[in-house]
Order: structure tokens, then sequence, then C-alpha cells
């Protein structure tokens, strides 16, 4: 059997000129945990030219949706940015990724904590029921270098508080909190940063992070995951695995290309 399913693009939206999302059919037997990944792309010269990915669908879904970034000489970003609707894309039969609630110790609040296209498995885990009847607070910062960069994770924020089953669950728990570094806007300066400064939480009126009760899931620039762990495991905070649940998890599967 082959490691690949053929899926059928429906859709395409390009939010920036390195930025776009798309969604495709999903095979009934394809399961996963939500904010999981799976390895997808396209089949060129007859083999699978493929990147790990992680679904920004929920697992309740019927499609499959992917956040993606463009890379001019990638060479699978920039073939797959010309996908239109009806093309046939690859993906991988087995879903696996870190970022799972299961490998976080029992908590009370959930950073999730992520810049650029990093913001994929959250959009997932920010449609898991679940995820709100496990955690009093449901913190989703998302940071970019630009205003226009932080369109997908906006729609996305905006159209779970319209939805009818979402909305009341999201009310009282989640606190979106978007932030550009090159760029004017209400909250500026790269995530590290606002963190270790308190100005984070300072700027949405909670209490600075407290290893009792916090839990937190990154994904990111390379850059971020690497100072984040140090500050964290340096304030005492455990990583998690899948063998030993911990204070936070780190997702390193993370598309440049």
């Amino acid at each position: 059997m082959s490691a690949f399913q053929k899926e059928t693009v429906l859709s395409v939206t390009h939010w920036t000129e390195s930025l776009f999302s798309f969604t495709a059919t999903r095979d009934p037997g394809f399961r996963f945990q939500n904010g999981q990944f799976a390895m997808i792309g396209l089949e060129l010269e007859g083999r699978p030219l493929v990147r790990a990915y992680s679904m920004a669908s929920a697992n309740h879904e019927e499609a499959l949706e992917f956040f993606s970034i463009k890379v001019a000489d990638g060479p699978l970003t920039s073939r797959l940015q010309n996908i239109r609707a009806g093309d046939i894309i690859l993906v991988g039969r087995k879903a696996t990724g870190t970022l799972i609630t299961g490998n976080l110790l029992p908590g009370k609040r959930l950073l999730l904590l992520s810049t650029g296209t990093g913001l994929a498995p959250f959009a997932s885990l920010i449609k898991d029921p679940e995820v709100y009847e496990n955690y009093d607070t449901i913190i989703l910062a998302h940071g970019c270098r630009q205003v226009t960069e932080l369109a997908y994770g906006e729609r996305l924020v905006e159209k779970l508080r319209q939805d009818d089953l979402f909305g009341p669950m999201l009310a009282d728990k989640l606190i979106y909190y978007p932030t550009v570094t090159r760029e004017p806007f209400r909250n500026r300066g790269r995530l590290t940063d606002l963190i270790a400064s308190g100005q984070l939480f300072a700027d949405i009126g909670l209490s600075d992070l407290d290893r009792a009760t916090d839990r937190i899931m990154l994904c990111g620039s390379p850059g971020m995951l690497e100072e984040l762990r140090a500050m964290l495991t340096g304030c005492g905070f455990s990583e998690g695995n899948h063998s030993e649940p911990g204070h936070f998890v780190i997702e390193k599967a993370f598309v440049e290309r």
C-alpha cells in the first residue's frame, strides 16, 4: 500500500505574497489528533515531493486544511503555491507530532505560542471542544513581521467567535494575542521579549507564567523555539513528549521550503 493518499484540492486562499492556505478532500480512513502533522506534497515525475505540514483543520471536520509559506526557490512550496481547486495533492496516511494535549501535565491555563505558519496546529486545537473542557483559559499568541501576515489567524478567530457551537465556549476562555515586529500595531515586539518582560501578560490583564498552572505549546521559527525552550527550562518548566508529559511541548517540524 502506498504511504500516501491522493486528495483533491477544494479551495486556495492567498493571504499575502508569502502566505497561503488551502483545503482538500479527506479520506474517511485518515485519523489524527488535533495538533498533529502529516507529510503532504505533490507527485513530481512519478515520485513524491513532500514536507511536514500541520493540519489546520480539526479532526472532526470533513475537509483537510493547511496553512503554508511560499518560498520562491523552495523545492516544494515554489510548486505548491500554484495549486488550484481540482488539483491533486499527496497526503501521508500517518499523522504524528508532539503538540497534543496528552503530552502535557494537567493545568489550568494553556498558552499556544506561534510565529508565522506555526499557527497551523493551533488552528486545529482551538477547534477542539475538549481543550475548552480541560482549561480555564487558552491564550493564542501569534507573532509575525507585518500586520497583513496576521490575516489568516484573525479570520480564524473571528469565524469561531461567530460560530453557534464555539462562540459561547470561546467567549470566556480564548484570548487572542497577535503581535508584529516591523510595523506599528497595538501589540508590538517578539513573543520571546514580550513574555520575558511580562508585557504580554500585562496587555491581557493576567498573571505572569506560573509552572503550577500554565501549560505551553510552541510552534514557529527555530530561533523562537530555542529561545523559549531555554527560558522555560530556566524557570523550571519540563519539556513533555509521548513518553512523559511535561509543562511544555515543542513541534520541530516546520515548513520553510
